[in-house]
């Protein structure tokens, strides 16, 4: 890492004059924060902010619970756009989407403080759908973009759309990018490490990802359910994440209701 970074963290929006409120209720620069401090000063509650839930995301709980849909709790959702509006990242990518419920937390922030991209992936068309008419509703078209498709194979086509455009004989546009201000990767606790091991080497210099911990296996469990047997590896290979991930990223926990928030920031 080049030497001034190595200490302090600058603003990933330049343009943008944002503080952090530390742990002692201080509120410091961005520049005067030390790398080893960021996560801690950035998930803080921001107390300036409203606890209510957006309207058009209340809606969409709704409809979430109707269909029988996967949702992050209030509390994580509320401390992940408090930490994403302290951040002020010029481009956000949200690993699964689904109907938008998160989208709705992010677009009601971006109201008053817009990146220059947000880039929402989701494997199902039919959520893809949803989605769209969430982006109209915001007016959002021009720096939003809606990815359908399963986020690997959309990595391998940007990383391989990049390689021609090197070369000179690429054509078309680029849909996903290979850097990204903020991540918050929302999967399958069968798939959550592998999604994130991909995600994190698009992260820039002062780029944080998000996630939620998976449940932990509680009980015996059936090897022969292939289902359970998933979920079990999949929470062995998060161990293993954060494990090798401790050498490379400075990591953050924070218990809320129904729910643990974690972050991810280069060291």
């Amino acid at each position: 890492m080049q030497p001034s970074m190595d200490n302090t963290f600058e603003g990933t929006a330049s343009d943008q004059n944002t503080d952090f409120k530390s742990k002692c209720s201080q509120r410091l620069p961005m520049s005067e924060v030390k790398r080893d401090d960021v996560l801690p000063a950035l998930l803080v509650a921001d107390d300036q902010r409203s606890r209510n839930e957006p309207e058009i995301a209340a809606n969409i709980a709704t409809q979430l619970e109707h269909m029988g849909l996967h949702t992050w709790s209030i509390s994580v959702l509320r401390r992940l756009r408090d930490a994403i509006g302290r951040l002020s990242p010029t481009s956000v990518l949200e690993i699964g989407a689904s109907i938008g419920h998160r989208s709705a937390w992010l677009y009601d922030l971006f109201t008053t403080q817009k990146p220059k991209k947000y880039d929402m992936v989701e494997q199902g068309a039919k959520f893809g759908v949803i989605l769209f008419r969430l982006q109209s509703r915001y007016e959002a078209a021009p720096w939003s973009n809606i990815l359908v498709g399963e986020f690997s194979t959309l990595l391998a086509e940007a990383k391989a759309w990049s390689m021609t455009m090197k070369s000179g004989v690429g054509t078309g546009e680029k849909r996903l990018d290979l850097s990204y201000d903020a991540i918050i990767v929302d999967d399958q606790p069968a798939n959550l490490a592998s999604t994130i091991s991909e995600s994190l080497s698009l992260l820039t210099q002062n780029g944080v990802l998000f996630t939620v911990e998976p449940p932990t296996p509680t009980g015996d469990y059936d090897e022969l359910d292939e289902n359970e047997q998933a979920q079990v590896d999949g929470f062995n290979d998060w161990i293993k994440l954060i494990e090798s991930s401790n050498s490379t990223h400075h990591m953050a926990f924070v218990p809320l209701f129904e729910g643990t928030l974690v972050a991810f920031f280069k060291r």
